[in-house]
């Protein structure tokens, strides 16, 4: 038995709790881990909130918050290849167990080994703004020397976007509110405070023939803002908003599997992938670190130290 945040029903903060379950029991694909750092993403309230739907896995209420997860693993369910007993460990808890909590399940197709080196802190932070960062430049594929504005890069998804496009030489503009510059710009971004300046004006000054590439973090109206700087509309890419399939862009083509959480990893371990963490607070504070991601108080990447 064990503390876990969750959720009683689909709504806003007011429907989270704490309450405690017993280790759940790892099914085919599955381990059953110790966790020791949680990531808190956006996804976590989008899921909560029900904007976004498909990976609870069928569980039941109450449902436990978050989706990624570093631990040790403590049982193997049938049919798991590559990991055992003991290893250390990060992955996506796709199949609805969460990782606001003591213990939980992960998908064994989509964990990978923590390589010698890094630790369960930054491993954590990986599987969703590390894997999400390495596909959106991936699926651009643009060569060195091309242009990207990333709208949206205080984040710890844009951060990561930035920081990787950048080591791929690309020139990254990125948009974000006053207090995201000083971290914008230590990555080595140009910065375009959207509170302070005309986002379009001001991008077409710093890159007046168009973007070779366009991420977006933002959705809605930024979006449609922005999308029009790009050269060719099939390379705005959008990380949350499917409108952007109405724009001519296309949405991220996410690839959660083993490899691309080793490839992550070894971006990490090289420095080319540096997730910059803000803020680490113990599970009995999840209510307060999922606030602050909710409410876009974030710059950077927010964990929960659960061991």
């Amino acid at each position: 038995m064990g503390q876990v945040w969750g959720f009683g029903r689909y709504g806003g903060p007011e429907v989270q709790e704490f309450f405690d379950r017993p280790d759940p029991v790892p099914g085919r694909g599955e381990v059953l881990i110790q966790v020791d750092v949680a990531g808190v993403d956006p996804l976590d309230h989008l899921l909560r909130s029900r904007l976004v739907d498909g990976l609870d896995g069928g569980r039941p209420f109450p449902r436990v918050l978050g989706m990624e997860a570093a631990g040790t693993v403590l049982a193997r369910g049938e049919d798991v290849d590559g990991l055992d007993v003991g290893d250390a460990v990060f992955g996506f808890a796709l199949t609805g167990g969460g990782t606001y909590a003591e213990t939980t399940v992960l998908s064994a197709p989509n964990t990978a080994r923590i390589p010698e080196g890094l630790s369960a802190t930054v491993a954590a932070t990986l599987p969703v703004a590390g894997t999400t960062a390495v596909d959106v430049l991936d699926q651009l594929g643009l060569p060195a020397g091309a242009t990207v504005l990333v709208n949206g890069v205080g984040g710890g998804v844009g951060r990561t976007v930035a920081r990787l496009a950048i080591g791929r030489e690309l020139r990254v503009i990125g948009t974000g509110s006053t207090a995201k510059r000083e971290h914008a710009e230590a990555v080595g971004a140009r910065f375009i405070d959207y509170t302070a300046e005309d986002v379009s004006a001001a991008a077409r000054e710093l890159v007046p023939d168009g973007f070779d590439g366009i991420v977006d973090l933002a959705g809605s109206t930024s979006l449609r803002t922005v999308a029009p700087l790009a050269r060719d509309p099939r390379n705005v890419i959008a990380v949350g908003d499917m409108s952007v399939h109405d724009l001519g862009g296309r949405f991220v083509e996410r690839h959660l599997d083993r490899e691309n959480l080793e490839r992550s990893a070894r971006l990490a371990l090289d420095g080319q992938l540096a997730p910059v963490i803000t803020a680490v607070h113990p599970l009995s504070d999840a209510p307060a670190a999922l606030a602050t991601v909710e409410n876009g108080h974030t710059s950077g990447k927010v964990v929960i130290k659960v061991a």
